[in-house]
């Protein structure tokens, strides 16, 4: 390599050539297979021997930079160079690329180094001087409303979309404005602005259905739309009324698949940009169908669509390290372990809960936003193979980790069954209930005749079944048997549909005792078969989880999730409940 600098430098050819040279040598070596980037590196650092003008030094150390930040873990002489590329190039007219780009990428490395403070303001001042240049101009506010979302500042990321939706606006991009107010709704949803999102959204159809541009950008802004509603119904329960919106979705995803990548780069500069690719939208697509099948309480369809996610994402993974396809992992894997949980097949959920500890382990953020709920994993769990103490230590240990309230009051009303569970904890439940329920205005007399009301309305098929099976137990005390017999039968037969193993169990105890008490003894005998058979599959279940290394997990409360398992000697928890 040095002789041919040397050659190229005594025949004094135009700096264009040497360049030229020199960086096709580096990308040839950067390009290689492997890549050499030791190699790479040496060609762009020799540019500078001949001190090249200011837009050549300042691109040099704007490509050292990129190349050491992508391909090495030397970031410290990654930001030497986007920095000297970021303060040169600011001194040079239109040279906005270079600019931009520098400063784009010098945030990130800040950002990964945790140096937000020196982020900021860096993204503030490319912003403000980059009003002329439309695609950078967006491109930075994107960039810096994700990172205000990363620190959980969704207001001032909330503002910034909106001044990107109007900036869109005022250069004619139609679809970049639908992709920032589309973002910003995502955000309301999260801080819980409900009467915000709903105007937002009707705003956003509009655009979106008004838009004519590139087919697959137009189908993709429908996909987004369509998962913001749909989330918008699940959040609040409406699965009933959210399945014509799920069902456009399904059909949204299935043109986008038929649809063929158009090389044509749109006219105007504000809409180079793509929400996601459409093979991480087919994931999304199947991740909320997921989890509109778990609140229906369709839980084999929610196990059938997760195996396909799953594989559709190990095969990505393999070409893509995109951190969003981890997320998704993640949140199926919480899905239909909760699933497995309810099926009675705790010891492939307790496998499963191990692999999204080996996830979080890789990645330190994955585990900041998931270790409250993957505590709480752990806790139903305990409850499950009744560790009443481990699960306890769990649920305390989530809401030590969680400010997010619907997981709040998952987890408090999970401790509060319990304490009800442990029957000696009567006044941690009372202090519980207090929290939960602070104002006592809603008549006690109602609650569960309201729950099968709404859950009724809704199709929300477990809830359904819990409310019959726990009427019918009430009426069954209460000596009133025909009533009785009126919910458990009902009871009974949606917990098989869905299958939920806890209320069959539940429901044919009952069908046992009360066809005893009416003298109905083949059905009492049928029952009571039924009950045995559940009660062994369940305590079969209950070895296999127990003995499994990952059993150990139930007593890790703190910190990162822990790597390795010591092999269990049998079931360490009691039985007694289960039958």
């Amino acid at each position: 390599m040095v002789v041919v600098i040397g050659k190229m430098a005594s025949n004094v050819e135009a700096p264009e050539s040497w360049y030229l040279a020199l960086l096709g040598f580096a990308e040839h070596f950067r390009t290689s297979s492997p890549p050499k980037i030791r190699l790479c590196v040496h060609c762009l650092q020799a540019v500078f021997q001949f001190k090249p003008p200011q837009r050549v030094e300042a691109r040099t150390h704007l490509q050292l930079g990129s190349v050491l930040y992508h391909h090495t873990k030397n970031s410290e002489l990654a930001r030497s160079h986007l920095e000297k590329a970021w303060f040169i190039s600011q001194q040079i007219p239109q040279f906005e690329d270079v600019k931009f780009e520098a400063a784009s990428l010098l945030s990130e490395l800040y950002c990964q180094q945790n140096l937000v403070d020196s982020a900021k303001p860096l993204l503030r001042k490319a912003i403000q001087i980059s009003q002329q240049t439309p695609y950078w101009h967006c491109r930075l506010l994107f960039q810096l409303a994700q990172l205000h979302t990363l620190e959980k500042d969704l207001v001032s990321a909330c503002d910034l979309l909106g001044v990107g939706a109007e900036y869109a606006r005022v250069v004619g991009s139609e679809y970049t404005r639908a992709l920032f107010l589309l973002s910003k709704g995502m955000l309301l949803l999260m801080e819980r602005k409900l009467g915000e999102v709903h105007p937002l959204l009707t705003l956003c159809g509009t655009i979106v259905e008004n838009w004519q541009g590139n087919p697959i950008q137009k189908e993709s802004l429908r996909v987004f739309f369509l998962v913001l509603q749909v989330t918008h119904y699940l959040d609040a329960g409406q699965v009933k009324s959210v399945k014509p919106c799920l069902k456009q979705l399904q059909q949204c995803i299935q043109t986008i698949s038929t649809l063929h990548d158009d090389e044509i780069l749109p006219s105007n500069p504000a809409d180079l940009f793509h929400w996601l690719p459409k093979e991480h939208m087919c994931v999304l697509v199947y991740l909320v169908t997921v989890m509109h099948s778990m609140q229906a309480g369709y839980l084999e369809k929610a196990q059938k669509y997760t195996d396909k996610a799953l594989m559709q994402l190990e095969k990505l993974k393999m070409l893509d390290s995109s951190p969003i396809l981890s997320t998704f992992q993640v949140i199926l894997l919480e899905h239909i372990i909760m699933c497995r949980l309810v099926t009675g097949h705790k010891a492939t959920a307790l496998q499963e809960i191990s692999q999204v500890c080996q996830l979080c382990q890789q990645s330190p953020r994955l585990f900041t936003n998931h270790a409250a709920q993957l505590h709480t994993l752990l806790g139903l769990y305990c409850i499950s193979v009744n560790c009443m103490d481990n699960a306890e230590a769990q649920f305390t240990a989530a809401l030590r980790l969680t400010t997010h309230q619907e997981l709040w009051a998952f987890i408090v009303t999970n401790l509060a069954s319990v304490y009800i569970r442990e029957g000696n904890r009567h006044q941690e439940l009372y202090s519980l209930l207090e929290r939960i329920n602070p104002d006592h205005n809603f008549p006690v007399r109602r609650f569960l005749r309201e729950t099968l009301k709404m859950s009724n309305a809704e199709d929300l098929n477990r809830l359904t079944a819990c409310s019959l099976v726990l009427l019918g137990h009430i009426f069954y005390v209460l000596g009133n048997h025909r009533e009785s017999n009126n919910m458990v039968v009902p009871a009974m037969q949606l917990a098989s549909k869905i299958p939920d193993m806890s209320v069959q169990l539940w429901s044919s105890a009952l069908l046992k005792d009360l066809n005893k008490a009416l003298g109905n003894t083949i059905d009492a005998h049928e029952a009571a078969q039924m009950h045995q058979n559940f009660s062994q599959q369940l305590l079969q279940d209950h070895i296999a989880a127990c003995s499994l290394p990952e059993h150990n997990l139930i007593s890790w409360t703190d910190g990162p999730p822990p790597g390795q398992f010591q092999a269990q000697n049998g079931p360490t928890s009691s039985l007694a409940s289960l039958l």
